[in-house]
């Protein structure tokens, strides 16, 4: 249904502008907030009862890889390990179990490790199977050499990094075939997300593009707003398409809409591929101890005028502060609108110049949690200047929170407690001063929307209790957001996730 009476919900504060936490009304008339109020008369429609639940606009996550979180489940988790042997162990382990199917690894991050991994060591398990270890962060893959046969890659006994890997991440399905990536996943996907209060997605996927789209919406892999990005080899389908920022995907409801041009301008911290001003701690496994960028200037800005000039809004990856200063530069120059991708590392007069330009700072707090001592090693001296989400809200950047699943959860609430706390363990907050409130936190996670009123789109959910009741100290603050529990989600006033039995899906 998408025209219901809601009875009896408590406003959470999203804005600062509740003027009381007496519970009210709110009339939902085809997917749209229609009225606000106490008492409103009964018009045929459904009622629900809230029972005094708070209701809030719906999460966003403006930064997940869906096709790859979709497959989440089914690999083989790296994140623990801490060695090459560890890791070459647990693929041991996993032929061992299931000797006739190829071995897909996750998180591992072998900055730390005391050897860096070649294919050697994974060649040496003799497996006819592909083999296939996607680092933590997304940025490179450590293959046998049956898995770079599969994939068409020369040969070689390092790893596969950067473009030439996310090119590759695009044929995995020759090696996997459709499993836990066709619409049954993805829907799986989002039943998960919308058990934690998401309604939308920004999907950054390498494969994706608005006729896969189309064909997944058909079957059923629909129950969230969707914003599909395309990378610059896609750009052209796109252009031809006709598809500008916000208009809808082809084949799919107005749920489904065309999002940014995605440019990815540099590496990441774990293979010290990010561009920065400092040169990292250590040895430069690649050559390039400042990191290194994907693009020469021209051909960023290049892209970001062929987006522009086509109605596309551009987001660019840049983790390193050089290449956060390089992607302002062309976006003052181009004219172009958009966001930095995780703007990971940053200078304050950049900060500065983020507002002054409008681009909005898409972050990914939960990072913060796994690269806390990475960045002490790598780039000492500088972590007060790593997620700077309070440099940020202070200078007017709009700021929009996201996930970067799989490289971290699709969790909207543990990327709040992330930037409120700063610490996932027990010790201190990690540079508390760049610490946000949790109001903060949940006005960038819910898409621009504030508290919710008339002409709000109905994407919204109900929570067993206030996530914003008090001044907490951040620890208590996190701990809660940790725990919140959302009783029902609706997309567009259709139920999309009911845990409460009030609402009917």
């Amino acid at each position: 249904m998408t025209s219901f009476l809601l009875r009896g919900a408590r406003l959470v504060d999203v804005d600062g502008t509740r003027r009381s936490a007496e519970p009210v009304d709110v009339r939902v008339a085809d997917g749209m907030v229609a009225a606000v109020g106490a008492h409103l008369p009964a018009t045929g429609v459904p009622e629900v009862a809230a029972d005094g639940r708070w209701l809030s606009p719906g999460l966003w996550d403006q930064h997940v890889h869906l096709g790859q979180w979709s497959l989440t489940s089914a690999r083989l988790d790296l994140a623990p390990v801490r060695s090459a042997e560890q890791a070459v162990a647990l693929v041991q382990e996993r032929l061992a179990e299931w000797p006739d199917l190829p071995v897909i690894g996750w998180g591992h991050r072998p900055s730390g490790w005391p050897q860096q991994p070649v294919v050697s060591m994974l060649d040496a398990l003799d497996t006819d199977q592909p083999v296939i270890l996607i680092a933590g962060d997304g940025h490179h893959a450590w293959l046998n050499s049956r898995a770079l046969m599969a994939l068409h890659l020369p040969s070689r006994e390092g790893v596969v990094a950067e473009a030439e890997w996310f090119s590759a991440y695009g044929r995995l399905s020759s090696v996997l075939g459709d499993d836990g990536t066709g619409p049954d996943a993805y829907r799986r996907a989002m039943e998960q997300a919308a058990q934690l209060g998401v309604v939308g997605l920004t999907d950054f996927e390498f494969s994706g593009g608005h006729t896969e789209w189309a064909e997944r919406w058909a079957a059923g892999a629909d129950l969230l707003r969707i914003r599909m990005a395309t990378y610059a080899d896609g750009l052209d389908a796109v252009i031809a398409a006709g598809l500008r920022t916000s208009d809808r995907l082809p084949g799919c409801d107005d749920r489904a809409r065309m999002g940014p041009l995605k440019i990815i301008s540099d590496g990441s911290l774990n293979t010290a591929t990010a561009w920065c001003c400092e040169p990292y701690a250590g040895p430069s496994p690649y050559g390039f101890p400042h990191g290194q960028p994907n693009q020469s200037p021209e051909e960023l800005r290049d892209l970001l005028r062929r987006g522009t000039a086509h109605g596309l809004q551009v987001a660019v990856h840049a983790i390193g502060d050089r290449a956060v200063g390089e992607a302002l530069d062309a976006f003052a120059e181009t004219g172009a609108r958009g966001s930095i991708e995780h703007a990971q590392l940053v200078r304050r007069d950049d900060v500065r110049r983020m507002a002054e330009l409008g681009v909005t700072a898409s972050v990914q707090p939960a990072h913060l949690l796994d690269d806390r001592d990475v960045t002490e090693r790598l780039w000492p001296g500088q972590a007060g200047r790593s997620f700077a989400l309070r440099w940020m809200l202070d200078d007017g950047v709009h700021l929009a929170m996201g996930s970067d699943a799989p490289v971290s959860p699709l969790d909207p609430w543990l990327a709040m407690a992330a930037a409120v706390h700063r610490s996932a363990d027990d010790r201190e907050a990690w540079h508390p001063e760049q610490a946000i409130t949790p109001r903060e936190a949940l006005a960038a996670s819910t898409d621009g929307w504030g508290t919710v009123a008339v002409g709000h789109p109905a994407d919204l959910i109900l929570l067993d209790a206030d996530p914003l009741a008090s001044e907490e100290e951040p620890a208590t603050a996190a701990s809660r957001r940790r725990g919140v529990n959302v009783a029902v989600t609706w997309v567009a006033g259709n139920a999309v996730h009911d845990s409460s039995g009030c609402a009917s899906l």
